[in-house]
């Protein structure tokens, strides 16, 4: 019996051991190569777009056609008169602004928001099965369109739309509220609408990974639920927060069609003029647009991974 012991435990052994041996295409294939699909994917659908974006920003333009010669004529018209206007702010710089308030205030709501439904979530849902069925939940408005989603908001929020005549018919008000639709109010609604899950889900995820004995044991040291909450649930979720943020403030930066419904397309974003230029095909300066709009987000998400390092928390 222990001859027989011994040989299933050195078979056990040398199983493990194979297991652990690289396989054979990883062997006969050098790293690099490996990586290889995956730089040329990068390479072809990222990179080589991005130069050529940047290239044609610094082309000439014509009516019809464009001239490919070098020139700096988009990067100066859009910022043509902005010192002249001071302490004014020009149309270029407003748009900017406008887009800016969009994204602030977006975020801050969808962190808000996000981080209590992924504590509750994470927290006081008990059973798998349950935390399942939430998640679906929330990924239901998902199964339509962005742009659907958008305009259902209209019927709700428009001047005799559902709020409205509501508050008419109980008396509280006497006219219909008009800044419900075609205002900054309804475009940051229907984005906080729109984007809210890409908050929740990597926030779930860390919390998901917080060791509940470090809740116990704040609250046998004698922490209310708050300080639990300030003090050891949001350090430890910090990398889940800094990559909604990341989603939820690039995908608010660039969006035109929420901003142009939501808007009766008189709110200005620099989506939207990207979107008008290239419809007038005036393509040096919607790539002028996208370069200056890609190095603010660049600069917004390099001030967020300061605060994390996600590669190592994760």
């Amino acid at each position: 019996m222990s001859a027989v012991a011994d040989r299933h435990v050195v078979a056990d052994a040398e199983a493990k051991s194979a297991s652990a041996k690289p396989s054979l295409f990883s062997r006969a294939l050098p790293a690099w190569a490996q990586a290889l699909p995956l730089a040329l994917v990068f390479l072809v659908f990222f990179l080589v777009p991005l130069a050529l974006t940047v290239m044609v920003s610094f082309w000439d333009y014509t009516e019809y056609s464009l001239v490919p010669a070098f020139t700096l004529r988009s990067y100066v018209e859009m910022f043509e008169g902005c010192y002249d206007k001071l302490p004014d702010l020009c149309v270029t710089l407003k748009t900017y602004l406008s887009t800016l308030k969009f994204c602030i205030s977006v975020w801050l709501i969808s962190l808000g928001v996000g981080f209590f439904i992924a504590y509750f979530l994470a927290f006081h849902v008990r059973t798998t099965t349950m935390q399942v069925a939430l998640f679906l939940v929330c990924t239901v408005p998902f199964w339509t369109s962005n742009v659907i989603r958008t305009i259902s908001w209209i019927p709700l929020l428009g001047r005799n739309g559902l709020v409205n005549s509501t508050l008419v018919k109980a008396g509280i008000i006497n006219t219909p509220i008009e800044w419900l639709i075609f205002s900054d109010f309804s475009v940051i609604v229907a984005l906080v609408h729109l984007y809210t899950l890409f908050m929740i889900v990597p926030i779930f995820n860390s919390m998901m990974r917080i060791d509940r004995a470090l809740l116990e044991a704040a609250r046998d040291s004698g922490a209310s639920g708050w300080q639990t909450i300030w003090n050891v649930v949001i350090p430890l979720s910090k990398p889940g927060i800094v990559i909604g943020s990341i989603f939820v403030i690039t995908i608010v930066m660039g969006d035109f069609v929420t901003v142009g419904v939501m808007g009766g397309q008189q709110i200005a974003s620099v989506g939207k003029v990207i979107n008008t230029q290239m419809g007038a095909l005036q393509f040096p300066p919607a790539a002028a647009n996208s370069v200056i709009l890609l190095v603010a987000v660049l600069f917004i998400i390099a001030a967020l991974t300061k605060l994390v390092d996600i590669r190592k928390e994760l």
